[in-house]
């Protein structure tokens, strides 16, 4: 009896150790997140962008999912649709730019600027425009996740974590970077800021990125063409069924990047931490 007692005893001394152990790491994992007195101006400056992004992020998927889920589409139509093709040959020059600013504003991925694409220009030149933007987009992100994007990172999931990135890179080179982007629903923007991580030659990265959006460029265009819009698109014209089903279209691409991006980053994180175990990393 008196040792069940002790081992009793033992047990609540390990679980209020245990307890303590968590507190401290918290308390010390919050602390260095909002400690910037290590950085720059500058990099304190890209960091800020990074944050605000995030935050713009969840209040636009809050108002899709429980506010209005026509709100991507009507976005797309109405802000990118109408007013490229509206503007004719110059209307290039707008595609281009919203594909590269697409890149920091989360909320709405490439892949769903690529089927607008599709919709304004066919399935050829849309393809061929889709690569050029992914390529101008991926760069973009890159060299912004370059300056600001690591110690960010760094904070967040660790300076370990991102060496199992490295290693990748050093090891499989821009081959990882083609494949990623081959594959039509792997996320696009995250593997931009993710190569940005990392020390990877700037013209492989480009390279890479350019084969690797021939395919998908094409693939998101077709998607596009098939929906067999005519723009301009006024969307008080459009049959209410019709408008629903485009915009579920839409929410339904959104939600499946959203899901593969959410298990990418959880199956490498969980795999990371393996990696760092047997590395004998801390």
């Amino acid at each position: 009896m008196k040792k069940m007692e002790n081992n009793n005893n033992q047990s609540t001394i390990k679980n209020g150790e245990d307890k303590k152990t968590f507190s401290k790491k918290l308390k010390n994992y919050m602390k260095n997140l909002l400690d910037f007195s290590q950085f720059d101006k500058i990099t304190i400056f890209y960091i800020i962008i990074f944050i605000a992004v995030m935050g713009i992020t969840v209040y636009v998927l809050y108002y899709m999912v429980f506010v209005d889920d026509t709100f991507l589409y009507q976005i797309v139509v109405e802000w990118i649709v109408n007013p490229i093709y509206l503007l004719g040959i110059f209307g290039i020059f707008l595609f281009l730019l919203i594909m590269t600013l697409q890149g920091i504003i989360a909320p709405i991925p490439s892949e769903v600027v690529l089927i607008a694409t599709g919709m304004i220009y066919g399935f050829v030149v849309g393809g061929i425009m889709g690569t050029i933007g992914s390529v101008a987009a991926g760069v973009f992100c890159f060299y912004l996740s370059r300056k600001g994007g690591r110690p960010l990172a760094e904070k967040f999931v660790g300076t370990n974590a991102l060496l199992l990135i490295d290693e990748l890179i050093h090891k499989y080179g821009s081959g990882i970077i083609v494949v990623a982007r081959f594959l039509p629903f792997i996320p696009f923007d995250p593997v931009s800021y993710a190569a940005g991580l990392v020390d990877m030659d700037s013209k492989k990265y480009t390279l890479a990125t350019f084969l690797g959006s021939i395919p998908r460029a094409f693939f998101y265009a077709y998607l596009g063409a098939s929906l067999g819009v005519q723009p301009p698109v006024n969307i008080a014209d459009l049959d209410p069924a019709q408008f629903q089903y485009q915009a579920s279209l839409f929410n339904m691409i959104l939600l499946v990047i959203a899901v593969v991006l959410i298990i990418g980053f959880g199956t490498y994180y969980l795999y990371s931490l393996y990696w760092q175990k047997k590395k004998g990393l801390r």
